[in-house]
């Protein structure tokens, strides 16, 4: 973990903090967007999970999705009771701490309503961005219900 660039050993100590023995893999291929990161783990695109931030208001949202997938955002809308727009790259970074590309699901400086598409519960293994552009990890779709409420909004 030493050598693991610091936000990506965030999420590696994070992960070990909760109990779970997922292993943050620094890869040399990009992993910043979702077809980036399928080539580089040679697994398919729904596998990768997109941590998506959202504008609730002023307050931020975490939505989780398959890498295929694209949230509805008046599903979303309707789903959590208030009316959403995409974050802008600062305020991701300024909630998560981490920059579009890298955002981790977890790790975030103060905890973030989190929500899961259920599209990614048919998955039996899928990989998160871990911090960095060019670091994941791999879990369960049990993990990730774990982390938020399961909801469909795609």
């Amino acid at each position: 973990m030493d050598s693991l660039p610091p936000k990506v050993a965030l999420i590696q100590k994070t992960l070990h903090t909760l109990g779970v023995d997922f292993e943050v893999r620094q890869l040399d291929q990009s992993t910043r967007t979702a077809k980036e990161a399928s080539e580089a783990l040679g697994c398919t695109i729904d596998q990768i999970v997109k941590s998506l931030v959202f504008c609730a208001g002023q307050a931020p949202i975490l939505v989780l999705v398959s890498g295929s997938h694209r949230v509805n955002e008046t599903l979303l809308s309707q789903r959590i009771g208030r009316s959403v727009t995409p974050a802008s790259a600062d305020f991701v970074r300024q909630h998560t701490g981490f920059s579009i590309g890298g955002v981790a699901p977890l790790g975030h400086p103060t905890p973030i309503p989190t929500y899961v598409d259920e599209g990614l519960m048919k998955y039996e293994q899928v990989w998160a961005a871990a911090g960095g552009p060019f670091a994941v990890f791999g879990c369960t779709p049990a993990f990730l219900c774990t982390l938020g409420q399961v909801v469909k909004v795609t």
